[in-house]
């Protein structure tokens, strides 16, 4: 889904305030019965739902509302009033506070539900009793009857309500969650960021928020437990008198066995969250320069990266996963367990075992299964709500920026707009070296400053400590009025350009048209199908490097702030664009702005008022042109490596006007071609056709039933599933056969000879528990192995689908949408879906016994029961409509709010710059809202199913009773009526159960289906075509022709390449000039097969690059990208990320990019640390290790893609003189 972005800012956000939902505006009688979900459901039926149709929350369900009240909480709890000294029972504490009225609510539905439940156990001898006397009281009998049925609708209606405000409270803790991280992300010290992963961020976001407000579901269930085991105390003392205390010792060993099991099962949870986290970091930044990977041929081995990561992973899943199973296994056998013992002790101790007194016990006995069957799922969802709290207050204990980093004076407060006084920085606290040492700086308001020096001299590091995003060791830092930046590497966000350019600030025409022509961006616009309209890919993926400057300095432009720092801007840009954006932005349209700007362009330095050079971490000279020039040898050593750059590029002397737009060069060594402008490329119309980023997909109608039949049959070809329902049903047949067998053998009374000794009975009862207990264990066991597997054949089919995905699958897929089916849709598939499998056929059989009992001693309630199943499934599918649409609305809208926290983590040092907290916080709020609408009302229609549902199977039971105290006793056999009541007591649970696990079911598997949509991506042409095979020194000239080619990069948009013939000579060193977006990058992409030609052909020594492998291509050629990538990991597996070389090549290399005396420095060598995306090594250093990479390859044919653009002169002149020495080959 595309969210438009900010402009929530005064619309839907300013009208959210005072909003009251459905729920709240609902009568008496609707909220009860649920009525007031009617109109949503009666919509869903008619129409497939939209987020649109989908009521608004309450205020106090919505972030804006919960989260202000949160904040208060945990300030004042706090000692420092900061997230910083936040611990887990802190956390826990504030939102215990704010959510407590939601909590005592749940509490009181709780208790009544557990209150009532106990009340059929406990009727149950008594109606015995009832029908074993031969004169019966038809009063007590109605009276019982009544008992029963009002404790049953009672226990129905408060379940109901019990799990819908469940579901509202943790909406809001998972919504006040998000947010307080959201926050604590975009305050995160540049320390606390490299060392966080994005990996790491998303799970926090994506998981461990959710889990936490998941954990409403067993909230009360401990306390409860108490409550319950003394309720059936009083029962069974009752009824088995000193036995009891057996049943109560019974219940304790129990549950102590699950102590170790808990254990072991937290340690498990622990491991699988880490290894999670390494693999989404790992798959957040593959997915970030798939670009890069494919242009190298490397993406089956980040492939192999991430599946050693999975197995590591899943080894930690199967661990937990098996433990949680047996913990179900041990809990599903503990009435058996009990009742054995109960009973064993009664046969010592000599309390006679009477039918009323075994079904009273019996049903005491079921009725604690609840609880006890829930207990590992609540110790479960409380150690892995632990683990997620603990990660959250990890992540909310990081190092924030340091508040009194700068000290920022109100606009026109003095005519001194920045000062650095004695500063010394450090990006490493402890460093014995400082970043920035020694450093003393004025510059009054209206002064244009210009840093110059060489790579790594400190110069990105001086605007950040202008910023205060360096950590400051000593002195001080001021600055005066608002400041914009524009940093060296574009960060850009998925939404329309104008977007990006107002960035939240309300529209000034006059001011936007001025801003679109400084910064050259009309004729952009003209080209795009949509103008200013068109939506950016993620990350500005559809722009060309140097649009994507153009739009930030836009965005700068457009703040009208007070102070201007420029990092660099113009290096991504052609020389004729940098000159006129340095004219009309920094020169005419800045003129009385304080502007700094760090550049490597010489010729921008005499137009500063100022000049800094730095070395070092220092300055070393300061002032004007000709002061500097005079003064010292730094600046003249900058200035004689530009001009010795620039006479290695003669290509430049020659008059462009000669140049055919057919070339073929002779024998000169360098060569100019152009690359012309796009026009008239507007001539496919309609907005949804014109933009690359489409709405993410989501399928309509229910879930087919293909998608269930390949989940069952992908494992194993479907071979356990046989063996896996036998158990179930064996297991199920002999717990309904031990029961049968207790109530048959019991005498009806004291007064009856039973008719076999209670020994045997009791062995005969122990027979059938013990087998039960082997069949739920082989079925628990069968049961994980089968999700395992298919848990596995999942992953690696969507990931080899997705990794071999085209080019245009990532440009017009944003990020977050693939995170997302990588990581709550595996996590689904991982943990619950097999689960959920398994604990539908538990409630299913269950019925199917009961019905035959009810039947057996009433023939009458099999014709009742009939239209009862007929109503029920007709209440479901009517249901079902609209709950799907919401489940799917829910995955839908999940994925903008991962999306929008990886894009506000990359770039909130631009936010804070520019102030924007505020609107990025309630932004997310929006989208947060968005996501917990759907999971409201998809709660409040699942409620809505079941409260009708408790009285259809209610009204089958009062039948049934009804029958049984009205029939003549001779009909009816009392052993058999009370062991079909006790069944009927769960009617209303089974059948709830049944058809919520049905539905959660149906809701859980569109994350099967999600992933399966990402199994049938389109793939890419073969990697190798063994007939097509080139030799291994091919190729051998490095010629290339280009022959009529039309290249666009998706059928709705533009031609950008058309009708393109030329040819490039092997051994020649050719450069492709051009104005920003005229196609330059598009040429190199169909090189490299990124992209197929629509039309025409390109040949490299007179093979068509199209009828061979890919893989075979890109292998075969060399590229230094124009913005330089290094990868989490080492300097070693940066360089040489296949490890085909040795040691000694790779210092030659690092020796030959001029690297080699920086590494050594460093103890590590090259086993030095590079943190993600490299963000500890400066973008020029970045770009030196993309040159070493071709340095090792030795290819005939490399690409240099603007790849000088982010170093300084004299390093430009090593790079120029390290090709002309160390490559004989074509160079574009």
């Amino acid at each position: 889904m595309e969210e438009p972005l900010l402009d929530h800012e005064s619309s839907s956000l300013s009208e959210a305030t005072g909003r009251r939902s459905l729920f709240s505006d609902a009568g008496l009688f609707s909220n009860i019965t649920f009525s007031w979900m009617g109109p949503l459901l009666d919509l869903g039926k008619r129409k497939t739902l939209d987020l649109h149709d989908v009521p608004f929350l309450d205020d106090s369900d919505s972030v804006h509302g919960i989260t202000p009240k949160f904040k208060s909480k945990i300030a004042s709890i706090s000692a420092t009033g900061q997230y910083t000294d936040v611990t887990t029972v802190k956390l826990v504490k504030s939102l215990v506070l704010t959510t407590w009225k939601l909590i005592i609510i749940t509490a009181v539905y709780a208790l009544i539900r557990t209150v009532t439940s106990y009340v059929g156990p406990y009727l149950i001898e008594h109606f015995v009793d009832y029908l074993n006397q031969s004169t019966r009281s038809t009063k007590r009998g109605y009276l019982l009857v009544l008992a029963f049925v009002a404790a049953q609708l009672m226990e129905g209606l408060s379940s109901r309500h019990l799990l819908f405000r469940s579901q509202q409270l943790g909406l809001r803790v998972h919504s006040a969650l998000i947010a307080i991280i959201y926050q604590k992300g975009l305050a995160l010290s540049s320390q606390s960021k490299q060392g966080s992963s994005s990996g790491e961020l998303i799970n926090v976001v994506n998981i461990d928020a959710e889990r936490v407000g998941d954990f409403n579901w067993s909230l009360h269930e401990l306390w409860l437990l108490p409550v319950q085991i003394s309720l059936a105390m009083i029962i069974l003392y009752s009824t088995l008198g000193l036995a009891s205390f057996a049943a109560l010792a019974a219940c304790v060993l129990t549950m102590l066995a699950n102590i170790p099991l808990g254990r072991i099962e937290q340690n498990y949870q622990e491991k699988t969250m880490n290894a999670k986290d390494a693999r989404m970091s790992a798959m957040s930044e593959i997915l970030q320069n798939m670009h890069i990977l494919k242009l190298h041929g490397w993406e089956l081995v980040f492939l192999s990266k991430i599946k050693e990561i999975r197995k590591v992973e899943m080894n930690w899943v199967k661990k937990y996963v098996y433990t949680s199973s047996m913990l179900i296994s041990v809990f599903f056998c503990a009435p058996a367990f009990v009742a054995m013992i109960t009973f064993g002790t009664c046969i010592i101790i000599g309390i006679p075992l009477e039918t009323g007194k075994v079904l009273s016990a019996l049903a005491t006995f079921r009725q604690l299964q609840g609880p006890i069957h829930s207990l590992p799922d609540a110790i479960s969802s409380i150690i892995q709500t632990k683990v997620s709290l603990d990660r959250i207050c990890s992540f909310l204990c990081l190092e924030e920026l340091a508040s009194d980093a700068v000290t920022k004076l109100p606009s026109g407060s003095t005519d001194i707009s920045i000062k650095v006084r004695n500063g010394s920085f450090s990006w490493q606290k402890f460093s014995q070296v400082p970043t920035l040492q020694d450093l003393d700086l004025c510059v009054q308001q209206g002064t244009r400053v210009a840093i110059c020096g060489t790579v790594g001299s400190g110069k990105s590091s001086l605007l950040s400590c202008i910023l205060g995003e360096i950590p400051k060791l000593s002195g001080e830092v001021q600055t005066c009025g608002t400041i914009a930046c524009v940093s060296q590497s574009p960060w850009i966000q998925s939404g329309t350009i104008e977007e990006n350019i107002r960035f939240g600030t309300q529209m000034n025409r006059e001011r936007y048209k001025n801003v679109l022509e400084a910064c050259c961006l009309n004729n952009d616009l003209d080209i795009l199908p949509l103008g200013d309209q068109t939506i950016i890919g993620e990350r500005g993926i559809n722009l060309s490097g140097g649009q994507k400057q153009r739009i930030q300095i836009a965005r700068a432009l457009y703040q009208d702030a007070d102070i201007f720092l420029f990092d660099d801007p113009f290096s991504a840009v052609d020389a004729r664009t940098g000159l006129h954006l340095f004219k009309e932005c920094l020169l005419e349209f800045l003129a009385s702005k304080t502007v700094i700007y760090v550049t490597h362009h010489v010729e921008f330095l005499p137009s500063a008022d100022l000049i800094l050079v730095m070395r070092d971490g220092k300055i070393t000279q300061s002032g004007d042109y000709t002061e500097i020039l005079k003064s010292g040898e730094d600046l003249l050593e900058l200035v004689a490596s530009h001009k010795d750059a620039l006479s290695t590029l003669d290509m430049l002397e020659r008059p462009i006007e000669n140049f055919e737009s057919t070339y073929h060069p002779g024998g000169n060594e360098s060569n100019l071609f152009i690359a012309g402008d796009k026009k008239d490329q507007n001539e496919e119309g309609d907005i949804q056709n014109g933009q690359l980023v489409q709405e993410e997909e989501r399928e309509k109608g229910r879930v087919g039933f293909i998608v269930y039949w390949k989940y069952i049959m992908m494992a194993y070809n479907g071979a356990l599933v046989p063996l896996i329902l036998l158990a179930q049903i064996i297991f199920q047949v002999l717990q309904i056969g031990c029961n049968f067998w207790m109530a048959w053998a019991a005498p009806i009374s004291e007064n009856v000879n039973p008719p076999i000794s209670s020994l045997q009975m009791v062995n005969v009862y122990f027979a059938l528990a013990i087998v039960s207990s082997l069949c739920i264990f082989i079925r628990s066991h069968l049961l994980v192995m089968t999700g395992c597997k298919t848990a596995n054949i999942l992953f690696e089919n969507m990931h080899n689908c997705i990794f071999r995905a085209p080019m245009s699958f990532f440009d017009s897929t944003p990020s977050g949408r693939i995170l997302n089916r990588a990581s709550t849709d595996q996590s689904t598939v991982d943990t619950r879906i097999f689960d959920l499998m398994g604990y539908l056929l538990f409630p299913a059989i269950e019925i199917l016994g009961t019905v035959i009992l009810m039947s057996h001693v009433a023939w009458q309630v099999f014709i009742v029961f009939v239209p009862i199943i007929t109503a029920s499934l007709w209440y479901q599918q009517y249901y079902i409509d609209a709950a799907r649409e919401l489940q799917r609305l829910v995955g839908v809208c999940r994925s903008p709010v991962l999306q929008h926290f990886s894009e506000s983590m990359a770039g909130s040092n631009i936010i804070r710059c520019f102030q924007k907290e505020r609107q990025f916080i309630r932004y997310i709020g929006y989208l947060v809202d968005n996501l917990s609408r759907p999971s409201l009302y998809n709660a409040a229609a699942m409620e809505w199913l079941c409260f009708r549902l408790d009285m259809l199977s209610s009204f089958v039971f009062s039948f049934t009773l009804i029958l049984l105290v009205s029939s003549p006793s001779a009909l009816i056999d009392p052993k058999t009526a009370g062991l079909a009541v006790t069944y009927g007591l769960s009617l209303n649970m089974l059948q709830g159960w049944a058809i919520a696990v049905l539905c959660s079911l149906e809701n859980r598997m569109i994350s099967v289906e999600r992933m399966l949509q990402y199994t049938t991506i389109p793939s890419e042409p073969p990697l190798t075509i063994s007939e097509r095979q080139p030799n291994r020194q091919w190729p051998t000239k490095g010629e290339i022709e280009f022959l009529n080619l039309h290249v666009r990069y998706a059928p709705q948009l533009p031609f950008v390449l058309k009708g393109l013939t030329c040819t490039l000579l092997g051994g020649k060193k050719t450069g492709i000039v051009g104005r920003t977006g005229g196609g330059k990058s598009t040429l190199i992409q169909a090189l490299f097969r990124i992209v197929d030609p629509c039309i025409g052909q390109v040949f490299i020594d007179g093979t068509d690059i199209c009828t061979i492998g890919l893989h075979d291509l890109r292998t075969r050629l060399s590229i230094i990208p124009q913005d330089p990538v290094m990868f989490e990991g080492t300097l070693r597996t940066n360089i040489d990320p296949l490890g085909e070389y040795s040691d000694e090549k790779i210092w030659e290399a690092l020796d030959s990019c001029h690297l080699g005396d920086e590494v050594r420095k460093n103890e590590l060598k090259l086993d030095s640390t590079v943190t993600e995306k490299g963000k500890n090594w400066s973008t020029g250093q970045r770009q030196l290790v993309c040159l070493g990479r071709v340095i090792l390859k030795r290819r005939k044919i490399l690409v240099l893609d603007e790849a000088t653009s982010s170093v300084d002169p004299i390093t430009d002149s090593l790079i120029q003189k390290t090709l002309k020495q160390r490559q004989s080959l074509a160079s574009g």
